[in-house]
């Protein structure tokens, strides 16, 4: 299972820190295992219910927000230098596991759609992620990352990284949301 999830998501070897990298693949692991995903299943289960049809992979999604606030770390960098310090593998390994919550609160259907578990309907991906993440003893702000990176966030401070982290997501999500908003407008109005 190691090797196709480094074949499908190889910015864990992004992750410089070896045991920051190592706890963060064991957590996605264990959450594949305990919500009996395979890593094929990534590619073709929604990263969010919440637009049908969802144009976007779990495992897309999750690259996509990785990448995306790794890029903007990187602007800023190179704009602001040393007045903006962000630690790159805090932030690959909270875009790599802000959504594995995720694989607890969905589940494929009878139907072969994904579907909210009883699980997630009880207990939201930011926390379930949260607490996987502190199992396999994740730097706290890694879970705090997880976390705060959707709404339950809102209402702390987050750190720079879970800032990025949170913007990276909303854009994808929106950006997916607001284009299959506009495809079903353009289909009605013909």
């Amino acid at each position: 299972m190691r090797d196709s999830l480094l074949q499908l998501i190889p910015e864990f070897d992004l992750i410089q820190d070896p045991g920051l990298r190592e706890k963060t693949m064991e957590a996605w692991i264990a959450a594949m295992q305990r919500g009996g995903w395979t890593p094929a299943d990534l590619t073709k289960m929604p990263f969010t219910l919440l637009i049908n049809p969802c144009p976007a992979s779990f495992v897309e999604h999750v690259r996509a927000v990785t990448l995306t606030a790794l890029r903007a770390a990187d602007v800023f960098g190179e704009l602001y230098g040393d007045r903006v310090p962000l630690n790159r593998d805090l932030l690959i390994a909270g875009g790599l596991l802000h959504d594995i919550g995720k694989l607890l609160e969905y589940e494929p259907g009878a139907d072969g759609m994904t579907v909210q578990t009883r699980y997630g309907k009880l207990v939201r991906h930011p926390f379930s992620g949260a607490v996987l993440a502190a199992e396999f003893g994740l730097p706290e702000d890694v879970i705090h990352i997880i976390a705060s990176h959707a709404g339950e966030g809102d209402k702390v401070q987050r750190t720079p990284e879970g800032t990025l982290i949170n913007k990276a997501d909303f854009m994808s999500f929106e950006t997916l949301r607001d284009l299959q908003a506009k495809k079903e407008l353009a289909a009605r109005l013909g």
